[in-house]
């Protein structure tokens, strides 16, 4: 077992028909320790990077954007260490394992007329589709900061006319790299028979939301920076897709939204072509109230609000005669509807603050109950308080607060009423009167 261990150690390994010119001590001490020690320094480079950076009296967004380079240059040190490694390891046998690697690499193992699809052919897809999204973007922002800024265009017609172009940029590039790779692009008729079969199978919604999303880029519905309303959430959009659009919500939170629901369903667009929106305040004043003196103070807050447009004077509205008391409605204009609930939020508590400084009451709802009988006090009632025992059979109150009347059918109890709270019954009385009590 002893003399096994050391022959194991510096043996040379077997991989199944190869024999690598190395053995378990060598790839131990030349390759795992070292590469061990640079997974260490790896890390704490990363490390000293964020403090670096941390410490530099710069922005937040060009930190990041530093840290975000620098770890990019040290996996890049990373695998040419791991490389390095690896070359050092296998000597001049390394070439002939790439050769090896590459050849099954190569091997084909989709044939369709003159398209050969192998795994080296997949892994180039990779970055022809980074670079066709890249070339999609920059074209897009070419065309924003350089031809539509100078152009007289609304918003909408400048996001669909980027976002076209966009996608067409994108499919013109996909298409040139995979010919470059050796695809035949007549092959795909079997991609999109394949794709018509997967239709009848669930695909549906996913290809109405790919329609719609082109629908909502050419009709322009909704924009990024819009602010919408969809199924009792209101947000502001952040990205349209082709497939669903990203909205941002009042508490933060992101929302995805399939393109099908929007283009299906109704939506609330506040900012379709103006940003600026009425804001209402509904409140109630008692009926005691001088309307005129109401009118007053609620068009002197209107015209104090911050988020006010100036050209737009508020208006007062007396909408109806509530049970409680007059409806009355303060409405403004405001600048963006972004500041919809602070200007609502302020004009609600300047309203409350004028109404305290000039008596106006706010009412709220009451009611008048009215009895038709109370209850008189019964025999035994005072023995019942002092001994804690209920009264007795001879008359007093049953579970429903009826008077409860003796076997002669006369009420035992003095006619009468008293004025105060019953402490038996539990009835607040006021003044009394033939017919019954107010309370």
């Amino acid at each position: 077992m002893t003399d096994s261990l050391p022959a194991l150690l510096y043996a040379q390994i077997v991989f199944g028909e190869y024999t690598l010119p190395i053995s378990l001590f060598e790839l131990s001490v030349d390759f795992v320790v070292p590469l061990v020690f640079a997974g260490i320094a790896y890390r704490l480079a990363v490390q000293g990077l964020r403090r670096v950076t941390e410490r530099l009296e710069i922005s937040a967004e060009y930190a990041d954007r530093l840290r975000r380079r620098g770890r990019r240059v040290l996996r890049l040190t990373f695998l040419a260490v791991v490389v390095g490694l690896t070359a050092r390891l296998l000597g001049a046998e390394v070439w002939g394992y790439l050769g090896t690697v590459y050849r099954y690499l190569r091997e084909p193992f989709f044939v369709s007329g003159n398209t050969r699809i192998s795994i080296l052919t997949v892994l180039a897809v990779i970055p022809v589709l980074y670079f066709a999204s890249w070339a999609s973007r920059s074209s897009k922002q070419a065309l924003e900061s350089r031809i539509l800024d100078r152009l007289e265009l609304d918003a909408s017609q400048r996001f669909s006319i980027s976002a076209v172009l966009r996608y067409v940029v994108m499919g013109l590039v996909l298409v040139f790299g995979l010919s470059i790779l050796g695809i035949d692009l007549s092959s795909l008729g079997v991609f999109f028979g394949v794709l018509g079969i997967g239709l009848g199978f669930g695909l549906q919604t996913t290809v109405a939301n790919v329609f719609s999303g082109l629908v909502i880029i050419l009709t322009r519905p909704i924009k990024e920076g819009d602010r919408i309303e969809v199924n009792d959430y209101e947000g502001t959009v952040v990205q349209i897709r082709l497939i669903s659009t990203v909205m941002n919500t009042l508490t933060n939170e992101t929302l995805i939204i399939p393109n099908q629901q929007i283009v299906n369903s109704a939506m609330h667009n506040y900012s379709y072509e103006d940003r600026s929106i009425r804001i209402r305040n509904v409140v109630e004043v008692a009926y005691s109230s001088d309307l005129d003196a109401v009118k007053s103070v609620l068009l002197g807050v209107g015209h104090e609000n911050p988020y006010r447009i100036s050209e737009h004077e508020p208006i007062v509205f007396f909408r109806s005669f509530n049970d409680s008391g007059i409806e009355v409605m303060l409405s403004t204009w405001i600048r963006d509807t972004a500041e919809k609930y602070f200007a609502i939020s302020w004009n609600n508590l300047e309203i409350w603050r004028a109404f305290k400084r000039t008596g106006i009451e706010i009412p709220f709802p009451q009611r008048d109950l009215y009895l038709k009988s109370v209850p008189p006090p019964v025999a035994g009632e005072e023995d019942a308080r002092g001994t804690g025992e209920p009264p007795s059979a001879a008359g007093g109150l049953s579970d429903d607060g009826a008077v409860h009347a003796d076997d002669t059918g006369q009420n035992t109890a003095p006619h009468g009423n008293r004025g105060g709270a019953d402490r038996e019954t539990g009835y607040s009385t006021g003044r009394s009167s033939a017919s019954g009590a107010h309370v």
